[in-house]
């Protein structure tokens, strides 16, 4: 269903190689050559930044198109929020929300590449067969027995997100690692290709004020394991905490987070604000390489 081209290259910024994916569709993704941009796209009535405002599937397509036309590589659908205290979402509920989008963003931006955001397998496959490219579970394959073994099954992409259920860290940092090492050991184990595995540092999840600043500022340490990192720290609680302002005017405050990820190695950025983030990345990307890729 998806074939991957891989081809190992040396870079600057941490990250040693390239990759061009062929998805499903005729849809190409090229890692590596420039900061890749993920927009995000809740279809949900509570997600702490945007909730309720792209239920819809016709508001939800002309945010993506729109996203897509600021810059977005990929577009991200949620149907479930993952806010501290958000409201659990029954698997039919959470299809009901996000199926009808993904069939209707393939229809009208078909070069588009899409993830679900979910942690149910069934969703998972559910949106793959509705057009998906990528899972993005925010619980690393450990929330759900059989997520593995969907993202081996479809041979896609999985972005294993760090997350536990408490914060009884000895060494922060090497623990983060290690939760994700142990969640890469389940993605082996169940026949997910190495090329298929990308990592995220889980900004916000079981984490703290402090804990957050940490994983920002030794994000080369994940880098460094040797998968592409993916920085997801869009407005997110730390921030208004630094600023003292709400979610909707942390523009500022996420783009100084998207360049310290983009200096330290990270290759994919997932925000809200694409337009302002695809500029701040490209800015970032210049520098890093001496160059502007567009």
């Amino acid at each position: 269903m998806f074939t991957i081209q891989a081809h190992e290259n040396s870079s600057s910024n941490g990250a040693p190689w390239r990759r061009s994916y062929e998805l499903r569709g005729d849809v190409r993704l090229e890692l590596g050559r420039r900061t890749l941009i993920m927009g995000i796209l809740n279809a949900t009535p509570d997600s702490f930044s945007d909730g309720g405002r792209y239920i819809e599937t016709e508001a939800a397509v002309r945010h993506a198109r729109s996203m897509v036309q600021d810059g977005a590589d990929i577009i991200d659908i949620g149907g479930e929020s993952t806010r501290p205290g958000g409201e659990k979402v029954g698997i039919e509920e959470e299809l009901r929300r996000v199926l009808p989008v993904i069939r209707a963003i393939r229809q009208e931006l078909p070069e588009t590449v899409i993830s679900i955001d979910t942690y149910k397998a069934e969703t998972a496959r559910q949106a793959l067969e509705a057009g998906a490219h990528i899972i993005n579970d925010v619980w690393a394959l450990k929330a759900d027995a059989n997520m593995a073994a969907v993202a081996a099954e479809y041979g896609c992409p999985v972005i294993l997100s760090h997350n536990r259920h408490d914060r009884d860290y000895s060494d922060f940092v090497s623990n983060v690692i290690g939760d994700l090492q142990d969640s890469i050991g389940i993605a082996h184990a169940a026949g997910i290709a190495d090329e298929n595995i990308w990592l995220d540092p889980g900004i916000g999840f079981a984490k703290d004020y402090e804990h957050n600043l940490m994983m920002m500022g030794q994000l080369n340490r994940l880098v460094s394991i040797g998968y592409p990192v993916l920085l997801a720290a869009s407005r997110k609680r730390f921030i208004q905490h630094a600023l003292q302002l709400p979610a909707d005017q942390t523009a500022f405050g996420t783009a100084a987070t998207v360049t310290l990820g983009i200096a330290q190695g990270c290759q994919i950025v997932r925000v809200h604000d694409v337009k302002e983030m695809k500029q701040t990345a490209l800015m970032a990307d210049a520098v890093m390489h001496n160059s502007l890729i567009k």
